[in-house]
């Protein structure tokens, strides 16, 4: 049975990127998202195994979407997507739960960092 994954980056193009590498590696994109309430609500509806989370969005942002998650699910497994020169934000999104981080555009590592998290 494969993995089940929610999405959740403003950018449409970055959140169907994401979507054909997961798809491609037996995830099962069962949602996304385009800000940090729809995160959080579809993360309340689905329960994902897995949520790929952008950390710069509008309105909620995925700081704040990552900790309704955690405190909804403290074992949740969110990976931050953050682009670079965001280090103090991806430092922040690990204190508060975070499992990993990749950093956009740069998704070579994606698969590797989610088959170590098994």
């Amino acid at each position: 049975m494969s993995k089940t994954a929610l999405i959740a980056d403003d950018s449409m193009f970055m959140r169907a990127w994401l979507g054909r590498i997961l798809v491609q590696n037996g995830y099962q994109v069962i949602a996304d998202a385009a800000n940090g309430n729809e995160a959080v609500e579809k993360y309340q509806l689905y329960f994902p195994d897995v949520v790929l989370l952008d950390i710069t969005m509008p309105g909620t942002n995925g700081l704040i979407a990552l900790q309704k998650i955690k405190k909804m699910n403290p074992s949740a497994i969110v990976i931050m997507c953050s682009a670079l020169g965001q280090k103090h934000l991806i430092m922040e999104a690990l204190r508060y739960g975070a499992k990993d981080f990749i950093i956009k555009p740069y998704f070579d590592n994606l698969i590797p960092v989610l088959q170590n998290l098994k």
